[in-house]
């Protein structure tokens, strides 16, 4: 077996960006959707070896009560701190790839969507057909993610200085989606994409 035989598209984008709006229309479409947010939520589930791992290294201070990952505590320790993101970075980067190339390979639909939001920053994914990048300009970015998430203008701005660049995301991309009007404007451009990704799948498994 190849490492990935099905056609598979990434689709990523900055933290407020609007991956979320995009896959899910997408799963409207009948797409596979493997999420990597949802993978790393699953892999620190009480009592996984990931979720020990990051007591070991940061103390644990980092779970509460019913030991369960203290998300907020964590994110604000790494967004303001490069060595801790890069501690916790090496230790589940590894598990989430692991278990979306698993997952990609058994996903049902035309073809399968990995939804990542750091694809630009890691390593790994190299064995995607494609590179699909939500598009939308800092300023509104982080309006968005204040608005969305009611976080700190300060923390908002940390997350995505932590994160790569506008031009580094478009510089990946096969296909772009702006997401700077209402979510209705997706709906277009997400047909024409989805009438695209159908056929290069269709040419894929007839060549295979």
């Amino acid at each position: 077996m190849s490492s990935q035989p099905r056609f598979t598209v990434a689709l990523t984008g900055g933290i407020a960006s609007g991956k979320s709006e995009v896959a899910r229309r997408f799963a409207a479409l009948g797409v596979g959707i493997v999420d990597a947010d949802v993978v790393a939520h699953e892999l620190v589930r009480p009592g996984s070896p990931a979720l020990d791992e990051i007591a070991a290294v940061f103390g644990p201070q980092m779970l509460d009560a019913g030991g369960s990952l203290e998300r907020a505590e964590m994110r604000a320790l790494v967004f303001g701190d490069a060595e801790a993101r890069r501690r916790l970075e090496a230790i589940l980067h590894p598990r989430v790839r692991a278990e979306m190339l698993a997952r990609a390979r058994i996903a049902h639909g035309p073809y399968v969507m990995l939804v990542i939001p750091l694809l630009v920053e890691t390593q790994g994914y190299e064995w995607v057909d494609r590179v699909l990048v939500v598009d939308l300009p800092r300023a509104q970015q982080l309006a968005r993610a204040i608005a969305r998430d009611g976080m700190s203008p300060s923390l908002a701005e940390a997350m995505i200085d932590a994160q790569a660049n506008r031009e580094q995301r478009l510089e990946r991309a096969n296909d772009v989606i702006d997401n700077s009007g209402s979510p209705d404007a997706l709906d277009a451009q997400v047909a024409a994409l989805h009438r695209l990704y159908v056929d290069l799948a269709t040419a894929k498994q007839r060549s295979v």
